[in-house]
């Protein structure tokens, strides 16, 4: 077979050939572009679906003098009027009628030493007086006698029946028995003052409240020695400690460069750390008029304004000296919330509140602007979760993790 024969050899394709290689050629080429846009919506997906940190912050109730405090200090509750009881006398303490918490008055009897030996000298000196009166009455008796002898004498001597020596004898009588009497005056005069050391002494023996108070401490207990100044081995110098409740206020220290911001009768608001839930009005009362050199501090004392039964020695305080007094409405606590956690969006005031490992969007209302913090009055309430940053990040219903900062 010739060359020209064999390029004449060739296959006819037929038009239904070329038509199927078209299409499939078509069909791959969609293949590929479905295949590249379902990898570009699954990786959309695969990021939104990735949770995103977040910061979070708390909503919470603040109250309106945040706004016009000019300086906040802290300091502990003090009683002004406390005192350590003690006996004046040194005894064994055999009797104690008080426990911490007992509300005492003024001369209540707290507790009684040992009164044996003061009761054996009680009646000593009442016996000692009873002696002195019985001499006076017969030195008086005698004085009596005397007397009526001496006029007797002084007739007989103007009638010459006796002798002037006898008369002299009778007036010198009548004069011993006068001195007689005044020594048992004197003597009775010092038994009653014996009588009434003794009465005194007996007296120590009992401990009394000197004011209306209530007990903080019990400082001994029964069989104890108890001296003044306590200055025997294992002796107690008191009994108990009270203190007036009535009395009670703010003791704080002040910075010397903020004094100029501080006025007596300036108003403050006082929150105790045991008591976190309330606060309390009151009054800047004294200005120390004295500086501590070694923290460039001054003490003040702030008085409550109304006193609660709650309220105790040696709490601690933090007090907000205001610009001025509160009104009744802001001495209620607001619920607010940062303005930065705030999104606006679809005309309304939102935030994303955390619920899980999820971000809801939430509307809410607002009021007024409390310091750097703005009040919310409906949507979230106190204690609810919700983001602050990074906002632009976040929708609603999309997962996320918070951070520690």
């Amino acid at each position: 077979m010739s060359a020209i024969d064999l390029h004449r050899l060739k296959i006819a394709k037929s038009p239904d050939q070329s038509a199927t290689r078209r299409r499939r050629r078509r069909w791959w080429r969609a293949a590929l572009v479905a295949g590249l846009g379902l990898s570009l919506v699954g990786s959309v997906l695969f990021l939104r679906s990735r949770p995103v940190e977040i910061e979070t912050v708390t909503v919470s109730q603040v109250y309106p003098a945040q706004s016009i405090t000019l300086l906040n200090a802290s300091g502990y509750v003090v009683a002004q009027r406390k005192a350590a009881v003690a006996a004046k006398i040194t005894g064994r303490l055999e009797w104690l009628g008080v426990e911490e918490g007992s509300r005492v008055t003024t001369g209540q009897e707290l507790a009684r030493l040992d009164q044996r030996e003061a009761a054996a000298a009680l009646e000593q000196a009442r016996a000692n007086l009873r002696s002195a009166e019985a001499g006076l009455a017969q030195a008086v008796a005698e004085a009596d006698d005397a007397d009526l002898a001496l006029r007797r004498m002084e007739t007989l001597r103007r009638e010459a029946f006796v002798s002037q020596a006898e008369l002299d004898s009778s007036r010198a009588r009548a004069e011993r028995a006068r001195a007689t009497v005044a020594a048992g005056d004197a003597g009775i005069g010092s038994a009653r003052a014996a009588v009434h050391g003794a009465e005194v002494a007996y007296d120590n023996t009992v401990i009394r409240a000197p004011f209306d108070a209530v007990v903080l401490t019990k400082d001994a207990d029964l069989g104890d020695i108890v001296t003044p100044f306590g200055s025997v081995a294992s002796s107690k110098a008191s009994v108990v400690s009270i203190a007036d409740l009535s009395s009670l206020q703010i003791e704080a220290d002040v910075a010397e460069s903020n004094l100029e911001k501080l006025a007596v009768g300036q108003p403050c608001e006082i929150q105790l750390d045991a008591l976190p839930g309330s606060r309390f009005p009151g009054f800047l009362q004294t200005i120390v008029p004295t500086a501590d050199r070694s923290k460039a501090t001054v003490m003040v004392k702030i008085r409550f304004t109304e006193l609660d039964r709650r309220i105790l020695p040696e709490m601690s305080a933090r007090v907000a000296f205001l610009q001025r007094p509160l009104t009744a409405a802001e001495n209620a606590p607001k619920t607010a919330l940062p303005v930065a956690a705030i999104v606006e969006k679809d005309g309304g005031q939102q935030v994303y509140v955390v619920s899980g490992d999820r971000v809801s969007l939430t509307r809410i209302e607002t009021g007024a602007a409390i310091g750097d913090l703005l009040e919310v009055i409906s949507g979230v309430k106190a204690g609810s979760r919700i983001a602050i940053r990074p906002l632009e990040k976040l929708a609603d219903n999309r997962r996320i993790v918070t951070v520690e900062r």
